[in-house]
């Protein structure tokens, strides 16, 4: 079938016929948008909705800021309660100079290497930061109890550094390699601060605590034992903070005591010739 030849007038047609419906169409948006208008301006409701759809809000940030608000506060919390364990490990664990300065006055005063004195020292330190007790208290009744003389037994059977008495204690030795670990340095130097850390607490205070670890909880005195704990505790701390302490403590003054006049003797009576020739010589003298 031969096509029709394309002419103006059937090109002037389709132009027509297009513009027509373009018209139609324009006007059917054109209408059905006043129509959508006119029900926005008299129904607020349906405005507010349409309102909505074409511009969506996001979550309300009142709510949101109370939830992360919330957990501010523990978090705070939490916050402080690590830096005040982190200041209270760090005084347990102490400086190297402090630590330094204690191995340095405890090799001089009690005639140790210092080597030995040294590791002493750094044990005493880290088992004080394990278990959170003072490493000077721990070095001052070492110090009391054997004079930092890993070897020291006495007849009641207390041996090492703290004088731990190991068969009364045989089940913190457990951890440590048992019994027989007592005359080691650092097994001993733990159960002792164990033990010494568990009758502070039982008691209540480190005087308390000192007269129990010394055996004297059900007597009336420590027969002095505390004091001198807490004497070399106190010279240990004075020490760690640089200030110069001796190593010799000068002896306490001895008391004097006034004994009593004896009553003199009575002279016997001498006999009365002899007083009368003692007389009589002494006038042929003159």
């Amino acid at each position: 079938m031969a096509s029709q030849p394309v002419t103006w007038t059937s090109v002037s047609k389709s132009a027509r016929g297009l513009l027509t419906t373009m018209q139609h169409t324009l006007t059917v948006f054109g209408l059905s948008a006043v129509a959508v208008l006119a029900l926005l301006y008299t129904n607020p409701d349906a405005a507010k909705k349409v309102s909505q759809l074409l511009h969506p809000e996001t979550a309300a940030p009142a709510p949101v800021a109370n939830v992360a608000a919330a957990p501010a506060q523990p978090v705070a919390q939490a916050v402080a309660v690590n830096h005040v364990e982190e200041v209270r490990d760090a005084k347990l664990l102490g400086t190297t100079k402090q630590q330094q300065n204690v191995t340095s006055w405890l090799a001089k005063r009690y005639r140790v290497a210092g080597d030995a004195a040294n590791m002493l020292v750094s044990t005493a330190y880290m088992t004080a930061h394990e278990i959170k007790l003072d490493p000077l208290l721990i070095l001052a009744v070492m110090a009391i109890e054997s004079g930092l003389n890993p070897f020291a037994e006495s007849p009641m059977g207390a041996k090492g550094l703290m004088q731990v008495m190991a068969k009364v204690h045989h089940d913190k030795f457990e951890e440590v390699g048992g019994a027989e670990a007592a005359l080691n340095p650092v097994a001993n130097i733990r159960v002792g601060a164990q033990i010494l850390k568990d009758y502070v607490k039982r008691t209540g205070s480190v005087e308390g605590g000192l007269k129990t670890y010394v055996g004297a909880a059900d007597f009336e005195s420590d027969s002095g034992y505390g004091a001198k704990v807490l004497a070399e505790y106190n010279r240990l701390k004075q020490v760690a903070r640089g200030k110069y302490v001796p190593t010799r403590t000068p002896p306490a003054p001895a008391q004097m005591v006034v004994k009593q006049a004896e009553p003199a003797t009575p002279a016997p009576k001498a006999d009365e010739a002899a007083v009368a020739e003692a007389k009589s010589e002494t006038l042929a003298n003159l």
